[in-house]
């Protein structure tokens, strides 16, 4: 404990925005540049490094936050770099993305603000990029066994990069025209610019990870032909069946799912379009799905020019401190605003969509909402609350509901499937056909990235027992775990 003193003599401080008449107005992160380095250390030493760091249990990966924030209180940054890759291969991903159950687990938080936790998660990540810490670790053997991966997302990647290091041959197959998976295509470059999965991209090139783009297992290529060429196979294809609306005028022009509307916003970002095929610019725009890829509807709306933004949300409007059912250090439910919300728009809780109104051309122009309340554990449409209001862009927002089983993946592979329609597997991530495995989404069902990175590990443990009988390899997590996590 560097600073036994800290969290006493130190309050939170996170990193500033950009205003938000500037920063909608371009792509780039929300972030001022460089507003974290004046305060990090400090922030760093207002960690108690606690007897039970319930932090760690607050993390799936396990990541060892009060070692890596006595290192950045010292400034130590490439201490601090090492211990923060001994748990996770893509601390810059998490850093910008997740949304922090380990602050949520933090000690210091049952009665002040937690520990900036993230904020010092990526200071410490971008310094070792800037000084030159991060470099390939290729294997000093190899072990002659093949890997294929499908899905290059975040537990694509991190099995790929384990398995790559402990001596196999990894191929990552990505049916997308570039890898990343939805870090690429579903997540905004104002929430994280796509330099950072370029970079690790490079890395594992150089340790001897192989990338297949625009391959679509179970179209382009047989499952069985990929096990014939591999020794062994993990499924990393996430869970990308969009939640459907069936409500009356679903099928009018300018209603879209999210991932149909934000995957082309980041084509112009990548010089593929000079203008969206779908833009709020101009339009009324209605988000259905108060979750974090709401949020992510509402920045690309304001960055698109639309002329009004509404977020729709089925659930009542969380409170601002925990409730009594989500005790400290579990995750709670808490009212969020994003830099998205900062942005402007408004969000109305606790309607539900009847039905989308068209014009005569067969575009959407205005949608139908009620408003609905508990009654006995269910959801109900409270009488005479019933409005319209204008909609000539609507994305919906309101989750997943498991893999993508057209294109004949799952069918090929003859993987079985558990209850809620994910592809089911044992404590080593493999399914019941041997030699294939599974990891992220595909086999959990829609979560968090640390959960992604966290399986994507685990499975390449399984792997490299199945393939040598052994593995040194790291497994922070078991399958069945859940933790104390969402």
């Amino acid at each position: 404990m560097a600073d036994p003193k800290g969290f006493l003599t130190t309050g939170r401080e996170a990193a500033k925005t950009r205003p938000v008449g500037e920063r909608v107005k371009d792509w780039n992160e929300v972030y001022v540049p460089g507003s974290l380095l004046p305060i990090i250390s400090k922030q760093a030493g207002r960690c108690m490094d606690c007897g039970i760091p319930f932090c760690h249990n607050g993390c799936p990966l396990g990541n060892l936050i009060p070692e890596w924030n006595d290192y950045a209180y010292r400034e130590d940054w490439t201490a601090a770099s090492e211990r923060l890759h001994a748990t996770n291969n893509f601390p810059e991903f998490t850093g910008r993305l997740c949304p922090a159950p380990c602050e949520s687990a933090c000690v210091l938080g049952i009665n002040q603000p937690a520990v900036t936790i993230k904020n010092v998660e990526v200071s410490i990540i971008d310094k070792a990029w800037d000084s030159g810490d991060v470099t390939p670790q290729p294997p000093e053997r190899l072990s002659g066994k093949t890997v294929a991966v499908i899905g290059s997302g975040p537990a694509g990647l991190a099995a790929a990069q384990q398995l790559t290091r402990a001596g196999h041959t990894v191929a990552v197959y990505e049916r997308a025209d570039r890898i990343g998976g939805l870090l690429r295509y579903g997540i905004p470059e104002f929430k994280m610019e796509k330099s950072h999965i370029n970079r690790r991209i490079e890395q594992m090139r150089a340790e001897g990870t192989k990338f297949r783009t625009e391959v679509e297992i179970g179209k382009d290529l047989d499952a069985a032909k990929l096990r014939r060429r591999y020794d062994a196979v993990v499924i990393a294809a996430g869970a990308t069946v969009s939640r459907d609306l069936p409500v009356p005028g679903r099928e009018l022009n300018g209603v879209h799912f999210a991932m149909e509307y934000l995957p082309l916003a980041n084509k112009v970002q990548e010089g593929d379009l000079t203008v969206s095929p779908i833009s709020a610019e101009g339009k009324h725009v209605v988000v259905i799905g108060g979750g974090d890829t709401g949020a992510d509807c509402v920045g690309t709306a304001h960055r698109q020019g639309a002329a009004s933004v509404t977020q729709l949300e089925i659930m009542p409007r969380p409170g601002e401190e925990r409730n009594a059912n989500q005790p400290w250090p579990t995750f709670p439910m808490l009212y969020k605003v994003t830099s998205a919300h900062e942005e402007g728009g408004e969000r109305v809780y606790a309607v539900s969509t009847t039905h989308f109104e068209g014009d005569e051309d067969g575009n959407v122009q205005a949608l139908h909402l009620v408003e609905v309340e508990f009654k006995d554990g269910k959801l109900e449409q409270k009488p005479g609350t019933e409005r319209r209001i204008p909609a000539q862009l609507v994305t919906l927002a309101m989750g997943f509901t498991g893999t993508d089983q057209s294109n004949g993946l799952v069918q090929q592979f003859g993987v079985e499937l558990d209850e809620r329609g994910n592809v089911a597997r044992d404590a080593d991530y493999a399914t019941d056909v041997e030699g294939v495995f599974v990891a992220g989404d595909a086999g959990r069902g829609q979560s968090l990235i640390v959960w992604a990175i966290a399986e994507g590990r685990s499975a390449a443990r399984g792997v490299d027992r199945f393939l040598t009988g052994a593995s040194a390899l790291p497994a922070p997590i078991r399958p069945t775990d859940r933790s104390l996590t969402v």
